[in-house]
């Protein structure tokens, strides 16, 4: 990425590499409703989705209250088709180093499933390794 952060996030330049959401809530309602029921879960009356690519795909946007149970999952994706795609189109060049694309490839996603305290959050479970050593380990 190159250019100025703000304005990559608003055009949605940050999508060719995060097409999903941090997290949702895990349950019925979050995979098994995904055409009706994310809206009604994982928003509120005060957040509304986002008509924006990439941001209209995060099944969560509501505030987490206490004792909420969601998995976190940050995540980038080198996604050769997509690339290749906006590459083609001169989609968001002013954000996107192309020829520093080429030599990546794949992606990694980090998912911890936590409940939020009072005071912050408990991941349930053994966390999963995040830092090289523990990934290497």
């Amino acid at each position: 990425m190159k250019g100025n952060l703000d304005d990559a996030i608003k055009e949605g330049a940050h999508a060719l590499f995060f097409p999903h959401g941090i997290g949702h809530f895990i349950g019925l309602a979050t995979h098994d409703m995904e055409g009706w029921g994310k809206d009604y879960v994982g928003y509120d009356d005060t957040v509304k989705r986002s008509s924006q690519f990439g941001m209209n795909y995060l099944r969560m946007g509501r505030e987490l209250r206490p004792n909420f149970v969601v998995t976190v999952e940050p995540g980038i994706y080198f996604i050769p088709e997509l690339i290749a795609l906006w590459r083609s189109q001169n989609k968001f060049k002013n954000f996107i180093n192309y020829d520093k694309l080429e030599q990546y490839s794949g992606g990694i996603r980090i998912e911890d499933n936590i409940v939020v305290t009072e005071n912050g959050c408990r991941v349930l479970g053994k966390p999963i390794p995040k830092n090289i050593a523990e990934i290497e380990k």
